[in-house]
């Protein structure tokens, strides 16, 4: 297959791709991904990459981080975020000065074309089109889509059918400054879509792509739609706040601290939601990737729910899934002390089990010995107290950081496996799901090893579960699984085995609720014809299904980390559309090149006559890009 230098070209001006990866510092201007001319190659900055940065950067196949070329297309704002003393780097980089910091990233950015921060100007509608009905409904509230978090919508909800996405073109496509980050949007009946990208929360115009309004505000999480004294608002995440939009001006509304009480921080991975007169608020510290660092002290950080009040954002209650970290006595091969308890992050969506009153969260994996009882675990909290009402854990002794490599089993010194243990990462990425089937409410969950949880609604007991292969660090069920009528829908990532290994099973698989019973599977298997042998990062290998799923009208629309979007028939697995998103693409704001590559995470979405699919999350060395693409029905 032939790469298109643009889609659609029966639409003018138009392109395809995903969405950019979080960014930081708002007074700092964006970088559209364009050369501007020759770096020196004896930049100091390239020095100070290789002894702090290229270990890990430049084998992203075997430890998960970033490529030195999806670093390249990041802002200098969020590569400042990220090595700061609080960023996700910051331990790996505290041994730098702070000139030998604005060196790296001075070299990392100096191929960079500057856009700016109000992007969004391009791409504001007409004043008399700027409006957002006061009657609209919410047709998708965020990652969820509803309330019971099924991702799956009907027809006469999402405006369009089985039969019409066998038919799709491209209706409009945004490319954002910088790097893709696979977050969704949220839906109102009027046609209004919320999603973030950019340094920006933008309502857009479905029907036209233009911008309704634009905030600047640094998230990579799905928006929140809900309503606070019958207004419909929109919440998103920052670092360390939280802040509550009307929905129709872009106004804000309150912002607060997102932060636990008690001062253990932590940042919000999945996004947050509405349950009844409170905002939900999911924790993902765990120390997972400062472990990398042979000199610090493993690990600190642990999951969260911070609940604060949703008409002003005062502070309700919180839940941590275990006490603050201590020195645990071990110390690792070069004498540095451990700490611990850590981990079990919540980087999924919680969904609220408005019947029971219950806040449903599920956690990640240990980082550091002791084990405890709630990784790798669904946790149900009684959503007017924080107080725990029932715990399942999937897996225990589960302990695992990035300073492990279960692959080569070449681990680093701050690896809980030197302490004993076997940790294999196979916590739940996803959040979970409500289902009613036959006047029974259940549970259901998928984790990275694979497998398939159904759990009593009332009591967390397990009432059946399966498991499709043998799982990986990065899925397995990685970032969300979706359930419509009888059926639980389980996409299986693989990665790591995909193409050599027979456990690997990358692909779509159904079980049927209430029995557990399997259903039909479509196995996934790698495009790398033509130009895309090139052009997809890893494509022998990266080409299963890791992003979470949406069905609309009964038909599962899926995507793959090599940037296909495959659409599936719920009866029977049977294809129904397959769309390539993958390379260069003309967009609205033609001032930013736009570019489609890897689908993952929270990247589909559907409602307003279409589908919406962010191409290019770059993470884990897959293939980078900055688009987000409207598809509708052809006439």
């Amino acid at each position: 297959m032939k790469l298109r230098n643009s889609i659609a070209t029966g639409v003018l001006g138009l392109g395809a791709g995903g969405l950019a990866l979080a960014v930081a510092a708002l007074a700092t201007p964006m970088m559209a991904p364009a050369a501007v001319g020759q770096v020196a190659p004896d930049h100091p900055g390239a020095g100070v990459y290789q002894k702090a940065c290229g270990t890990c950067h430049n084998n992203p196949g075997a430890t998960r981080a970033a490529t030195l070329a999806a670093i390249k297309l990041m802002p200098a704002a969020r590569l400042n975020e990220v090595i700061a003393p609080t960023g996700i780097m910051g331990p790996m980089a505290s041994a730098l000065s702070a000139k030998e910091k604005t060196d790296l990233v001075a070299w990392l950015t100096a191929e960079q074309a500057t856009a700016p921060a109000q992007w969004t100007d391009a791409l504001m509608c007409a004043p008399e089109k700027r409006g957002v009905s006061a009657s609209a409904s919410i047709v998708s509230q965020g990652f969820g889509v509803d309330a019971n978090q099924t991702r799956s919508l009907s027809a006469a909800k999402a405006g369009i059918s089985k039969a019409q996405l066998a038919n799709l073109e491209v209706a409009w496509a945004i490319a954002f400054p910088g790097q893709g980050n696979g977050s969704g949007a949220s839906i109102l009946s009027d046609g209004t879509v919320f999603i973030t990208g950019g340094q920006r929360l933008v309502a857009i115009d479905a029907a036209s792509g233009c911008a309704k309004w634009s905030y600047a505000v640094n998230s990579r999480n799905t928006p929140a739609l809900g309503e606070i004294n019958g207004r419909k608002v929109v919440a998103v995440s920052l670092a360390r706040e939280l802040h509550v939009l009307d929905a129709a001006t872009g106004s804000l509304v309150w912002k607060a601290s997102n932060q636990p009480v008690d001062g253990s921080g932590g940042a919000v991975r999945g996004g947050v939601i509405f349950a009844k007169d409170k905002v939900i608020i999911p924790i993902s510290a765990s120390g997972v990737a400062a472990a990398m660092n042979p000199r610090y002290e493993c690990c600190t950080g642990h999951g969260s729910v911070v609940a604060l009040n949703a008409a002003d954002g005062s502070h309700a209650w919180e839940y941590h899934t275990m006490p603050e970290a201590t020195y645990n006595g071990q110390v690792s091969p070069l004498g540095v002390k451990q700490q611990g308890p850590s981990g079990a992050p919540i980087w999924s969506v919680p969904v609220f089990d408005a019947k029971r009153n219950l806040v449903i969260v599920t956690t990640g994996e240990n980082t550091s010995h002791p084990g405890t009882d709630t990784s790798d675990a669904v946790i149900a909290i009684n959503a007017d107290t924080g107080k725990v009402a029932w715990q399942f854990q999937a897996m225990a002794a589960d302990v695992w950081n990035m300073s492990c490599n279960v692959e080569t089993g070449k681990n680093g010194p701050n690896c809980p496996v030197v302490f004993g243990g076997d940790g294999r990462d196979y916590d739940f990425g996803a959040g979970a799901v409500l289902a009613s089937i036959n006047g029974k409410d259940i549970v259901l969950a998928g984790q990275k090893s694979g497998h398939a949880w159904a759990l009593d609604a009332d009591t967390g007991k397990v009432l059946w579960s399966d498991r499709v292969g043998e799982g990986t660090a990065l899925g397995g069920v990685h970032w969300g699984i979706a359930a419509f009528d009888d059926k639980v829908v389980i996409p299986i990532n693989d990665p790591a085995l995909a193409g050599s290994n027979p456990k690997a099973k990358p692909g779509v698989y159904t079980f049927d609720i209430a029995t557990g019973r399997p259903g039909w599977s479509y196995a996934a298997k790698p495009n790398c014809e033509g130009e895309r042998a090139t052009a997809v990062s890893g494509c022998t290998s990266r080409f299963g299904f890791s992003a979470a799923p949406v069905v609309v009208d009964g038909a599962i629309v899926g995507a793959t980390l090599g940037g296909e979007v495959i659409i599936l028939d719920g009866a029977d697995g049977r294809v129904i559309n397959r769309i390539d998103t993958v390379g260069p693409i003309a967009t609205l704001n033609k001032d930013i090149a736009g570019k489609g590559g890897s689908i993952d995470a929270h990247s589909i979405s559907a409602g307003a006559g279409m589908i919406f699919i962010n191409s290019g999350y770059g993470q884990f060395g897959q293939t980078g890009g900055n688009v987000l693409i409207a598809y509708k029905a052809k006439q």
